[in-house]
């Protein structure tokens, strides 16, 4: 069943291991939260093109999560990711220029270090962006403040959040290694299988 747009989360960011428990994180105070985190992976018809899969997502999300930090090559030779900003781009463009219920959409982004956007993506200054330094526990914190100002989700702690979140990481890997999964098994399973999970524990009273 595909989530309400009232209820909908688009996250927009890298999908690779090292961003993985970041990521991770957010998704579950997304789900925790009462709300349903949609990631371009979760859509695998290939016989759309992921630019339209990723279309369909944002027209689909009232908010938006935009992390920008990879918009800053780290070696000789790498180039920086311009995807994240320019999936940042379609979703303001819906917000501006969509009809409603487009209009009401959210919009939060991530950035390393603080003012690091200003230098990649100058035409956003005066937003309130959130660095999070590459810690999961700090962008918790931040989508946490973001969802109760902006999407009235129920005002519970951080700390409480995060302890959740460790309780759901035990239950899931007792669960998958009594299923006959390894360990590495688990560590590749995509994310939008640990997504669903999250919904599963905590649909089934928060097991621990």
């Amino acid at each position: 069943m595909v989530p309400s747009f009232e209820r909908s989360v688009f996250v927009n960011c890298p999908f690779d291991e090292e961003y993985a428990p970041i990521l991770q994180a957010l998704a579950f105070c997304i789900v925790y939260l009462g709300f349903y985190p949609r990631l371009a992976p979760e859509n695998a018809d290939n016989a759309a093109t992921r630019l339209d899969r990723i279309a369909k997502l944002v027209r689909g999300s009232k908010y938006g999560i935009h992390d920008l930090s990879r918009c800053k090559s780290r070696t000789v030779d790498e180039y920086a990711r311009m995807n994240m900003p320019f999936e940042l781009g379609l979703d303001h463009a819906c917000r501006r220029f969509g009809p409603i219920p487009l209009t009401s959409k959210r919009i939060l982004v991530f950035e390393h270090t603080r003012f690091d956007y200003q230098r990649a993506l100058s035409d956003i200054s005066g937003w309130d962006i959130r660095a999070h330094g590459g810690g999961h526990e700090k962008a918790v914190r931040h989508l946490r403040t973001w969802l109760i100002a902006e999407a009235g989700a129920v005002p519970i702690g951080a700390a409480l959040i995060q302890g959740k979140y460790i309780a759901f990481q035990e239950w899931y890997w007792e669960r998958e290694l009594a299923a006959g999964s390894s360990e590495e098994d688990i560590r590749e399973y995509p994310t939008t299988e640990l997504v669903r999970a999250m919904h599963e524990w905590k649909e089934a009273g928060e097991p621990v």
